[in-house]
């Protein structure tokens, strides 16, 4: 199924279609796609953010946790080769400024976030104060050593003209990031390693969506594969007839 123009709708449509797609990840993470030990809660707040869906690594059994990917047990195994995408951009800078003082995120249940799965809004591109804000909390989770994954489906506005990774890009590195003329949408998967790298797949309406990185493991080198297309079609399913309608028409 292509991407959609949400543009076409109202922002309440898309709302209700984001928690579906929110649902439908969570169901594929928590479903085998996470390898065992890790698991995927929606909506939790996490480090000053609110990410859409959070994955999370159990303790193991005497309280503490491992930085070793779980290699038997359930779940996918790990990917260790680079992701790819159509554009990678790595920030040495983040490298040394990381050296300087380091932050130590907990979680409240005890459990340890590794990465956070963040669907744009247009809400979130609304107004400077807004945007400002979620890129904001991007870049603190990345120099916490939290991994993102951040899919944003909404055509740039005066705020954002390169897009969410346009934004956050600069911000991490002072890297002007521009699109291509031919996708002005991104999916990008961040690597929150001592090298912060960025997987960015720049997409457009009526492109197909292809299946992108998360990355688990402290350093960055392990990762799954999250099947966008197929979460996005069963969310698709649920959208009224009437704005299913709208959104199809050519």
């Amino acid at each position: 199924m292509p991407l959609h123009d949400w543009t076409r709708v109202d922002a309440g449509i898309f709302h209700d279609f984001h928690l579906a797609w929110i649902a439908e990840i969570r169901r594929e993470l928590n479903g085998g796609l996470l390898p065992s030990g890790y698991y995927a809660l929606a909506e939790q707040v996490a480090g000053g953010g609110n990410p859409d869906v959070l994955t999370l690594h159990e303790p193991n059994g005497n309280g503490h946790t491992s930085d070793q990917f779980p290699t038997e047990g359930g779940g996918t195994a790990l990917l260790t080769a680079p992701p790819q995408t159509r554009l990678v951009a790595k920030s040495e800078h983040e490298f040394y400024t990381a050296k300087q003082r380091r932050m130590v995120i907990r979680h409240t249940s005890g459990d340890r976030i590794v990465a956070m799965v963040e669907i744009v809004s247009a809400g979130n591109k609304a107004s400077e104060c807004a945007w400002q804000t979620a890129t904001a909390h991007a870049l603190a989770a990345l120099r916490q050593g939290v991994h993102l994954l951040v899919l944003d489906a909404h055509p740039p506005t005066p705020r954002d003209p390169n897009g969410f990774h346009g934004s956050l890009g600069e911000q991490l590195d002072g890297t002007a990031y521009v699109h291509p003329g031919d996708a002005d949408r991104t999916l990008a998967a961040y690597s929150a390693g001592s090298v912060k790298t960025a997987y960015v797949e720049p997409v457009a309406v009526g492109h197909v969506l292809r299946n992108v990185p998360l990355f688990l493991t402290p350093d960055g080198t392990g990762s799954i594969e999250v099947p966008l297309e197929p979460t996005y079609r069963r969310a698709f399913e649920g959208v009224p007839r009437r704005y299913r309608a709208v959104l199809e028409a050519a």
